[in-house]
């Protein structure tokens, strides 16, 4: 791995095995599990009686590996080590953790899923934010399975969203940049490359905590803004803007293809490897994949058709489908959706079949709190404006404190409402409806729940689950406009002003269940049957976690 300051603790030996091994998707008796390696190498992954090798590709000298682990037995929890070359090199000796092992479900168990997201940096690199959600539940899991007592067991952690900051970076990697030897047009504070995203990765999943919890608990991940850029696609001005910087063009097809290698590769199943168009030209490529990612990292900025970042996962009896947010909008002024055609028609045949619960990943919030909704849609209209003066000031205004959620895309909101609805009616190929819809959401650095109101006909109840962040912070002065936000004076001026504006009122009411809680945090949601409970839990002072909010879904 190239090395700018060997003296600073970003560039230290780590030894051959630089990160993971992540376990990503566990599916039947197969298994996917990541690393990233610290020379080209073969990778092996014994889960004895199951197993399963790679070959590493090379990206811009970083080296990779998604071993493909079959033969895992039923109902069962399967220790693993992994070996690069032949020499075993996980578990770590001095390790204090349990083995990293992999669970396959237990037939008709209930259904446990971690979500949350904003984790800007490992604890080790930032101190000025409350304790870390992830790593308090890390160590709670970690001291249950020492204790041989494990009262909970994953069977998915869901991020959405913000997994690393690329234009917010801890001080730990802003006094990197300042050592290395840059372009001389980079931002001084964020990464532009893909060796500096790398550093990125290093710092957040390298914390001991993380590192295990990933090793241990399969996982599925999907962007927001961060990994690339603040407000990142946020309408045509905002595009038009950032290309003539000389070097975002190299940022975002840094981001892209980093994106691709550390995150959304695990997401794909082990069935649907072969099926993935960029992951075939990866293992053709004879070991060096630089260019196959770096053409691709800037044909899905240019062609946001050319490849999908959503997807859709059965657990059981629950249904999750995770929807990009960011890269399949439509940014023409008249013309603005959250979900593009085709990204919307891959939506809608996702939802038939048969099953109790349909869970929405998106990493924005699909309802906010009814006076920023009422915001959000009334600044679109203003920022689609036949006259340029008042659009550019909406368009200002929608940058200037982010709004750019659902309700900031009317037409898109509309009708994914109308989705829900029909949904939980026991239409569109779902009957009966669902026992819960629940959308899961993260972005905006609190966490809450809500319950929509959809009309008599819908007999599922519908709820917005936002939990953010893992590790960050909202600044103190901004917190009672967001409780106000719930404020039903609140919400009856800024309905005004949609008004005048010429806005008909949303297609949906709906109120918080559970007040705002403005610290880190981790969602748990239990499905259990047709049962459904998710509680909201914060961390303390001591680094542990407590709960904040518990609710009863169905």
């Amino acid at each position: 791995m190239p090395d700018d300051d060997p003296s600073h603790s970003l560039d230290q030996d780590h030894g051959p095995l630089l990160l993971g091994p992540v376990l990503r998707r566990v599916e039947g008796d197969r298994a996917t599990i990541w690393v990233e390696t610290s020379h080209p190498a073969t990778v092996e992954v014994d889960a004895a009686p199951a197993g399963g090798s790679a070959r590493t590709f090379t990206v811009h000298g970083h080296h990779y590996a998604l071993v493909v682990v079959s033969g895992l037995p039923e109902d069962a929890v399967t220790p693993y080590r992994v070996s690069i070359d032949g020499s075993v090199v996980w578990p770590p000796p001095d390790s204090h953790s349990p083995p990293s092992a992999i669970r396959t479900r237990p037939s008709g168990a209930p259904v446990r899923l971690i979500f949350g997201s904003c984790r800007e940096s490992s604890p080790l690199s930032v101190t000025r934010f409350p304790p870390d959600a992830l790593d308090a539940y890390a160590g709670r899991l970690i001291e249950s399975i020492n204790a041989d007592a494990p009262t909970e067991w994953p069977d998915l952690l869901v991020l959405l969203g913000d997994q690393v900051y690329a234009d917010e970076t801890p001080e730990k990697i802003q006094k990197w940049l300042r050592r290395r030897k840059r372009r001389a047009d980079a931002p001084k504070k964020q990464v532009v490359d893909y060796h500096e995203y790398t550093k990125l990765y290093l710092d957040s999943w390298g914390d001991p905590e993380i590192r295990w919890l990933l090793s241990t608990v399969p996982s599925v991940m999907i962007f927001d803004d961060h990994e690339i850029i603040d407000d990142w696609n946020t309408s045509d001005r905002w595009r038009a803007k950032m290309a003539d910087l000389s070097w975002w063009e190299q940022r975002i097809q840094a981001g892209l293809s980093s994106y691709w290698v550390y995150q959304h590769l695990g997401n794909i199943a082990p069935s649907a490897l072969d099926d993935d168009f960029v992951y075939a030209a990866v293992m053709r490529a004879g070991g060096d994949a630089t260019g196959v990612l770096d053409a691709f990292g800037t044909r899905a900025d240019h062609e946001p058709t050319a490849y999908r970042w959503s997807y859709a996962i059965d657990i059981d009896r629950t249904r999750l489908i995770v929807v990009d947010n960011r890269a399949a909008r439509v940014l023409e002024r008249g013309h603005r959706a959250m979900l593009r055609e085709s990204e919307w028609q891959w939506l809608t045949e996702r939802i038939p079949g048969d099953y109790d619960h349909l869970l929405i990943g998106s990493s924005l919030p699909w309802l906010l709190p009814p006076a920023i909704h009422h915001l959000e849609a009334a600044t679109e209209r203003i920022a689609e404006s036949p006259r340029d003066w008042v659009s550019k000031f909406g368009e200002k205004l929608r940058q200037a404190v982010d709004l750019e959620h659902w309700a900031a895309f009317t037409r898109s909101f509309d009708a994914f409402t109308a989705l829900l609805r029909k949904v939980g009616a026991g239409e569109g190929g779902v009957s009966p409806a669902p026992a819960t819809i629940s959308v899961l959401s993260g972005d905006v650095h609190h966490s809450y729940a809500a319950r929509a109101d959809l009309g008599p006909s819908v007999v599922s109840p519908v709820h917005q689950l936002t939990c953010s962040p893992v590790h960050n912070d909202m600044p103190k002065y901004i917190r009672p406009a967001m409780k106000f936000g719930w404020n039903p004076p609140a919400a009856k001026l800024m309905r005004a002003l949609a008004r005048s504006v010429g806005l008909p009122p949303p297609p949906v009411h709906w109120g918080k269940t559970a007040d705002p809680y403005f610290g880190n945090a981790v969602g748990v949601l239990l499905l259990d049957g047709r049962s459904a409970h998710v509680m909201i839990e914060g961390t303390r002072p001591d680094k542990t976690l407590g709960k904040v909010a518990s609710l009863q879904l169905s």
